[in-house]
C-alpha cells in the first residue's frame, strides 16, 4: 500500500489543504480506483532512483563520485537534485576597479528548468530514469523518450506544451516548481542555443558547455588552494601563508577524523566551497600522506594518518 506523506507536506507547504479524496483530485487513481503510474513515482517509497553522477575529465571513464536520489517521492527526489546541482553550480567573483563580476559554471535559471522539464517529460514506462551528469567541461542532462509524441522538434523549440506526465506536471505546478506551462523552453535558449540539444530515436539529451569565464575565476581559485597545500622543500615541510585556506584544510581533516564515512557533497556544504575545491584538497593530502581513503567509493570510509 502506497503511502503520500511527503506529498502532503508539500501541498501544505504550498497553501493547499488535501482530504482524503486527493488521489482522485489529482490523478492518481485508475479507472478502476488502483493507483497509476504518476501515482507510484509520487509515492513515499517506489523502485524509481535518479542518478547524478561525476566524472574526472571529458568521458566516463574515471567516476568520482555517483550520487542516488530516489525510492522516495519524485517530487523530494526532484528537490534533492535541483539541491546538488546548486552546489556544484557556485558563483565565482572577480573584483575590477568598476564592479563585481560574478559568474556561474552553467545558467542557473536554464539548468533549473531543464531539471524540471527532464523529470516531468521523461518516459518512465520503460523503466529508465533520468540521469544528470558532470564532467570537467560540461553538464549532461537525458531524458529517456525523445521528443513528446505530436510534437515536431520546431514545435518543442517554439515552446508548445503537450506534456507527457500531465499528472506530474499538475503537481510540480502546484507547489510552484514550474511557472509555467511552455515557458521553459524560451528560458532555456535564452542562454544556450539549440545546438545543445540531441534527439535520438528514444532520448533527449541536453549539454550544457561550461562558462569560460567561470572557468579562469575556477582556475584561479585552484591555484590559489593549490599554495596553500602543504608542501615540501630541503629544510622538511612548511605550510603556506593563506590563513583561510590552511583554515578549511585543518577543518577538513577535523571532520574525516570526526567521521571517517562523511561524503566529499557533505565536506563542501560544511566548508562551503566547491566539490572540485574538496576533491583538489583531498588529492593532495593524499599524496601527502595525510590521509587514505579505506576502501571503495560507497563502502569505505576515510582514515586519518597524522
Amino acid at each position: 500500500m502506497y503511502t503520500f506523506l511527503a506529498i502532503w507536506v508539500y501541498y501544505n507547504e504550498a497553501g493547499f489543504e488535501l482530504n482524503d479524496k486527493f488521489a482522485a483530485n489529482l490523478e492518481l487513481l485508475t479507472s478502476s480506483g488502483e493507483y497509476n503510474y504518476a501515482g507510484y513515482l509520487l509515492a513515499d517509497s517506489n523502485g524509481n532512483s535518479i542518478k547524478v553522477a561525476k566524472y574526472a575529465g571529458l568521458d566516463r571513464v574515471d567516476l568520482i563520485e555517483n550520487n542516488e536520489y530516489g525510492y522516495c517521492s519524485l517530487v523530494k527526489a526532484a528537490k534533492y537534485v535541483l539541491d546538488k546541482l546548486e552546489l556544484e553550480n557556485p558563483t565565482f567573483s572577480r573584483i575590477t576597479y568598476k564592479k563585481r563580476i560574478n559568474k556561474r559554471l552553467w545558467d542557473h535559471v536554464a539548468v533549473r528548468e531543464a531539471i524540471i522539464n527532464a523529470l516531468i517529460h521523461n518516459d518512465y514506462s520503460n523503466g529508465v530514469p533520468p540521469k544528470f551528469e558532470i564532467f570537467d567541461d560540461r553538464l549532461e542532462i537525458t531524458s529517456a523518450g525523445g521528443t513528446i509524441l505530436g510534437i515536431n522538434e520546431d514545435e518543442f523549440f517554439d515552446g508548445f506544451s503537450n506534456p507527457r506526465n500531465q499528472e506530474l506536471m499538475r503537481i510540480f505546478k502546484d507547489l510552484d516548481m514550474v511557472e509555467q506551462l511552455g515557458s521553459g523552453m524560451p528560458r532555456i535558449l535564452k542562454a544556450y542555443p539549440k545546438e545543445c540539444f540531441r534527439f535520438t530515436q528514444n532520448f533527449l539529451r541536453i549539454t550544457f558547455p561550461m562558462s569560460p569565464d567561470a572557468i579562469k575565476l575556477l582556475n584561479a581559485e585552484d591555484e590559489a588552494a593549490t599554495k596553500a597545500v602543504i608542501t615540501d622543500d630541503a629544510s622538511g615541510s612548511e605550510k603556506s601563508s593563506e590563513k583561510s585556506s590552511e583554515y578549511k584544510i585543518d577543518h577538513l581533516i577535523g571532520l574525516m577524523s570526526e567521521n571517517p564515512n562523511i561524503t566529499t557533497y557533505e565536506i563542501a556544504d560544511e566548508l562551503n566551497i566547491s566539490t572540485r575545491m574538496v576533491e583538489k584538497y583531498l588529492s593532495q593530502l593524499k599524496e601527502k600522506g595525510i590521509i587514505v581513503r579505506i576502501g571503495g567509493r560507497k563502502t569505505g570510509h576515510w582514515e586519518v594518518l597524522e
